[in-house]
């Protein structure tokens, strides 16, 4: 990704320092976040500093082999760094990846967890290269949470074809989910297509049945965070009612996602952990005011209590197709 003139992974590893683009921040500051250590990698991961599937699945290879470097317990490391995010199949398959390389030695786990990030970066470009040709010129498109650079190393998966079809001069629009609470769509997906030059419109979580009966979109494409052996997908919440209703109006639904996420270990969705975070996520909103100045403010009644599952699981059934570095699945 470009951020003015200056080309940047969202993580990468220099030595045995992980650095990391602080999503919490983005739109309204761009910052680098230094991890020297294991745990703080593992607290980015928690607090998503560093979010999406791919970024996160890099961040935990990191992990790992931050700890195999620093003479940590490996066994006790790993099963620290698995609690982090227990939804996200990208998180686990690279830590038993370095794990295991590490078992050779610490030279061959860091070189692993490079290894795995570049690997992320290769499949996210071939997702935007496969998933193209899903784009006609003119589509409009209608996205959820954000699966874009930033959810990757570089490139993303849902937002990877996006990008490709506008670098080859296709003419087209994005419906971006806000995607409460956190807001992915309306903070990182907007940010990261106004970089591009990407048309777009951020839309309320809520606006999917009534831009689809306008027909007003032509495409729905999200990313996915496991995707069980038979085909269900876990991703981010909302992800479940935006493919009811691509059903229900008729339009293709499709699932971008390297195959490091697909789970085979995993018979179907309903064996899917689905991680609930702090109800706090949903009573609080963070932003700047006039002067730049950031601010947290409760935005619900006080008193009440919340609920907030991370992640819904959509059937296999309401899924046109995958689209992955070895080709679009049906």
């Amino acid at each position: 990704m470009k951020v003015g003139d200056k080309h940047y992974h969202t993580i990468w590893m220099e030595g045995r320092v992980v650095y990391m683009i602080d999503q919490n921040l983005l739109p309204f500051e761009f910052h680098i976040k230094r991890c020297e250590n294991y745990e703080s990698t593992c607290e980015a991961i928690r607090r998503m500093t560093v979010r999406g599937a791919g970024a996160i699945g890099a961040a935990a290879g990191f992990a790992m082999a931050q700890a195999l470097a620093g003479s940590t317990n490996p066994d006790i490391a790993r099963e620290h760094i698995r609690a982090t995010r227990p939804t996200a199949r990208d998180l686990f398959y690279a830590v038993d990846r370095v794990y295991e390389a590490g078992k050779v030695s610490v030279q061959n786990a860091l070189d692993e967890a490079q290894n795995l990030a570049i690997a992320n970066v290769e499949a996210a470009k071939k997702i935007g290269t496969y998933g193209e040709t899903m784009i006609k010129d003119e589509a409009r498109i209608l996205t959820h949470c954000n699966a874009g650079w930033l959810g990757f190393v570089d490139y993303g998966s849902a937002l990877s074809p996006i990008y490709t079809a506008r670098r080859n001069g296709k003419k087209l629009h994005v419906y971006a989910d806000e995607t409460r609470p956190r807001s992915q769509g309306a903070r990182l997906t907007a940010w990261e297509l106004a970089n591009e030059g990407v048309d777009h419109t951020i839309v309320p979580d809520n606006a999917g049945a009534f831009l689809m009966s306008k027909g007003m979109i032509d495409l729905v494409i999200t990313g996915a965070d496991r995707i069980a052996a038979n085909g269900d997908v876990a991703n981010k919440i909302g992800t479940y009612e935006k493919a009811i209703l691509a059903k229900h109006f008729g339009i293709p639904f499709f699932v971008a996602a390297p195959l490091s996420t697909f789970d085979h270990n995993t018979a179907d969705g309903s064996a899917i952990e689905i991680e609930h975070r702090s109800q706090d996520e949903v009573h609080y909103q963070t932003g700047p005011d006039e002067n730049g100045q950031m601010h947290t403010i409760r935005v619900t009644n006080p008193g009440s209590e919340a609920l907030n599952p991370a992640f819904d699981v959509t059937p296999a059934a309401l899924i046109t197709g995958f689209i992955t570095e070895n080709g679009v699945i049906n």
